[in-house]
């Protein structure tokens, strides 16, 4: 099967902006490159990070930042095409008009699209998914490579993530899975919202926990994280499911954790509470430092003390307590 692929060249600030955007025309795969990411890399801010950088990844920083989606080549996937090149043209002009801050800060907000044979793209970004450590205690090892323990208390996560968002290897993922280690424990339930490749309920099951469940609106991240779930032994104390926090999900957690976006963050805040029990806590990831504040106070609006905030890279993770 041939597919339509289709990139849209921004900036690291017009990164958030593409993703609510394609988010709200319920669009959620998307492969995000951005330079900054193999700038923090080489900034080797851990011992752990890396050993060897292969030169066509160091090529990269100097590539604009850039949000690609691949749609099947059908009339269906045509169409999506042509609404998100709308979509964005919808969002250029309010840039322009200087309704989303300054015009500048988000690239140059082009459009290409071009058709690929499945065989052109379908793995070929294997190749830079390598085994990282993302905490002290826990590493992410892709399935296909080989991976030893460095000491007796690490914990390895085997991800394949398939067509579902992320490696876990996003310092987003990093943040969540830090509070994760501090704010559960054993005997807690936990709900990871907006799931993904499992990961974040895979290291629950990880640090012990016996009661997890996973659920994502995409029926693809569904499918993959039981996959991956399965293959790291947990299918019997992580259940995953498709749905919707704010609708017909009724599992009750001490700790809901939800690595996704600055806007999607704050709606979820309006309906987490009634999702938690015990100790109540919200762990909220995927939010750029500079909304910090203003995700911040919507989950302070909503019944919550803010406990603890991390910060990696340009990103922060939040921990909250139900009052």
């Amino acid at each position: 099967m041939n597919y339509i692929e289709t990139k849209i060249y921004t900036s690291r600030f017009g990164i958030e902006h593409i993703l609510n955007t394609l988010s709200e025309m319920e669009i959620e795969d998307a492969v995000i490159e951005d330079p900054a990411d193999v700038e923090d890399l080489m900034d080797k801010k851990n011992s752990y990070d890396w050993d060897y950088v292969d030169a066509s990844v160091m090529e990269q920083i100097n590539e604009e930042p850039t949000v690609i989606l691949y749609m099947e080549d059908s009339q269906e996937g045509k169409a999506k095409v042509q609404a998100v090149k709308q979509a964005m043209d919808s969002l250029r002009e309010r840039m322009n008009q200087g309704e989303l801050g300054d015009k500048n800060s988000f690239g140059r907000m082009e459009v290409e699209d071009r058709l690929v044979k499945d065989e052109d793209w379908k793995d070929n970004w294997k190749e830079f998914f390598k085994p990282a450590k993302i905490t002290d205690r826990i590493v992410v090892k892709p399935t296909w490579e080989v991976y030893e323990k460095q000491s007796e208390d690490e914990l390895i996560i085997e991800i394949d993530p398939g067509m579902a968002f992320g490696t876990g290897t996003h310092e987003t993922t990093t943040l969540c899975i830090k509070l994760l280690e501090k704010y559960s424990e054993k005997d807690d339930a936990v709900l990871d919202v907006g799931c993904g490749s499992g990961i974040l309920s895979i290291a629950a099951a990880l640090l012990g926990i016996k009661n997890i469940l996973g659920v994502d609106i995409d029926p693809v991240a569904v499918d993959v994280s039981r996959e991956n779930v399965e293959l790291n032994g947990f299918s019997d104390v992580v259940k995953i499911q498709y749905g919707d926090l704010t609708k017909g999900i009724d599992y009750k957690a001490d700790v809901v954790v939800a690595n996704l976006m600055a806007d999607l963050v704050m709606m979820l805040s309006c309906d987490v509470a009634k999702h938690l029990k015990g100790k109540g806590i919200f762990i909220s990831s995927g939010i750029l430092i500079e909304k910090q504040e203003q995700v911040s106070e919507s989950i302070k609006n909503n019944g919550f003390e803010i406990v603890e905030v991390l910060e990696q890279g340009d990103w922060c993770a939040i921990a909250a307590r139900l009052k």
